[in-house]
């Protein structure tokens, strides 16, 4: 593949700027010659001041993790199907057609290898990150309010959102029929479950 040129600098507006800046991290990451991705680097591919990445997003590892967010809040979106086990269900089926394709491995390893060393950083990277607990946390406040028990964060992240971004960072794919429920099911058991009748 030969690597695209960088683009010409124009005025852009804030979201051109974004929108811009996350392809460039992209083509970056695709490129096969392995480019260096660097603040200038990326800037340069974007077709941007490299002053107003710094600006914008503080450091490297906190523009990856935006740009992994996005496309996971993109790719990957919060269906409402009115119970919890579905929702879940749904979330990970969504989850698992992401991390098929190569360019949701690639981000999900570039934020995950990408670790940032600074305080400063650490904290950017994690408020973007926080975005995809909160998507949890809703799927857990809308079963909630329908009545149902859902289970704490820390197991959902631990038996459901952990598995997944595993196999992502290793370059594993998922079994290739019934991951998302079989996760579900030992996250919740026989909870929700329809049940046959009892034989008489």
């Amino acid at each position: 593949m030969t690597p695209k040129p960088p683009a010409p600098r124009l005025r852009k507006s804030s979201g051109q700027v974004r929108e811009a800046v996350h392809q460039a991290v992209v083509d970056l990451l695709s490129d096969p010659e392995g480019s260096d991705l660097t603040i200038p680097a990326i800037a340069q591919r974007a077709g941007v001041n490299h002053t107003s990445v710094y600006r914008r997003w503080g450091s490297r590892e906190a523009l990856l993790a935006d740009v992994v967010v996005t496309r996971l809040e993109r790719d990957w979106p919060l269906a409402d199907t009115g119970t919890l086990r579905g929702d879940l269900t749904a979330w990970a089926e969504a989850g698992v057609e992401s991390i098929r394709t190569p360019e949701g491995r690639l981000l999900i390893r570039a934020v995950a290898l990408s670790m940032p060393g600074s305080a400063t950083a650490q904290e950017g990277r994690a408020q973007q990150l926080g975005r995809r607990m909160d998507a949890i946390e809703r799927i857990r406040e809308r079963a909630a309010a329908r009545g149902e028990a859902p289970p704490p964060l820390d197991r959902i992240l631990d038996q459901l959102v952990a598995p997944l971004y595993l196999r992502a960072i290793f370059g594993i794919d998922p079994p290739a029929s019934g991951y998302p429920e079989l996760l579900v099911d030992r996250l919740l058991g026989d909870t929700g479950k329809t049940r046959a009748p009892a034989t008489p």
